[in-house]
């Protein structure tokens, strides 16, 4: 069952949303050569803490981080650690779940620590756009796998490969609900997308195979072939007009 939510439990995920977007953009500040991991992390609960929320992501299911912080060939889940230290040229992708009383929000960003390759930056810019071009296809009445669709048709096009063995999904009072969103196959199958449904859309884009393996921690999923790894996501409401991106900055800073 995928549930529609009221105008209320909108207020509350939108509100979540908007601490998602300020952490993503006030890390980004911090994100530089010679930084650990956990130095991000410790970052971002400052702020998601300061703003009334709480890290969602720390405990689910045994996860020590606030954030998820993947670098280079690791996709997503990475634990952010003290003797995980930047370096320039590498790519940082921060995941951030936040609960706002009793609702959740997700996104997640891939940055440039430093100076990076022009294919570095290549694989930044086709997963976030990619990410775009799926939300386009978010809108009620459409069905569901146009969204998954339209991501493959694009990364594909550009000659990357997206992850199967991991979704995007619906979201709202639990961090993860139904609908499972993959961000490949065929067009107009699924659920049909009704107004109120809340989803968080997440490409994760690799330079070579979309195969990928668990690391000895138990989280850590990084690519199989050692290749680079991107991810962009939002958490988004599926109107009668067009969808609305939760976790976009909307609110002028103070």
């Amino acid at each position: 069952m995928i549930s529609l939510k009221s105008i209320d439990e909108i207020a509350l995920m939108r509100n979540a949303g908007q601490v998602i977007a300020m952490t993503l953009n006030e890390v980004e500040e911090i994100i530089k050569p010679g930084v650990s991991t956990k130095d991000i992390d410790i970052e971002a609960k400052r702020i998601i803490t300061r703003e009334g929320c709480v890290p969602a992501f720390k405990g689910y299911k045994g996860f020590p981080g606030n954030i998820c912080s993947s670098v280079n060939s690791v996709v997503v889940h990475g634990i952010p650690k003290k003797g995980r230290i930047l370096r320039d040229g590498d790519l940082l992708s921060i995941d951030v779940g936040v609960l706002y009383d009793g609702y959740y929000a997700d996104g997640a960003r891939t940055y440039k620590v430093g100076s990076v390759s022009s294919s570095v930056e290549r694989l930044i810019d086709v997963t976030r756009e990619s990410l775009y071009v799926g939300i386009k296809e978010a809108r009620a009445g459409k069905r569901l796998t146009n969204i998954s669709h339209a991501i493959q048709e694009y990364v594909e096009s550009h000659g990357y490969s997206v992850v199967r063995a991991l979704v995007g999904h619906g979201i709202g009072s639990k961090i993860h609900e139904n609908p499972e969103i993959p961000n490949f196959g065929e067009p107009n199958k699924g659920p049909i997308l009704r107004s109120g449904m809340t989803l968080a859309i997440e490409p994760m884009v690799n330079e070579g195979t979309y195969e990928v393996e668990i690391m000895e921690d138990g989280w850590a999923v990084v690519t199989k072939d050692g290749k680079l790894s991107a991810h962009f996501e939002h958490t988004i409401l599926i109107t009668d007009k067009n969808p609305e991106i939760l976790t976009e900055w909307q609110k002028k800073k103070q």
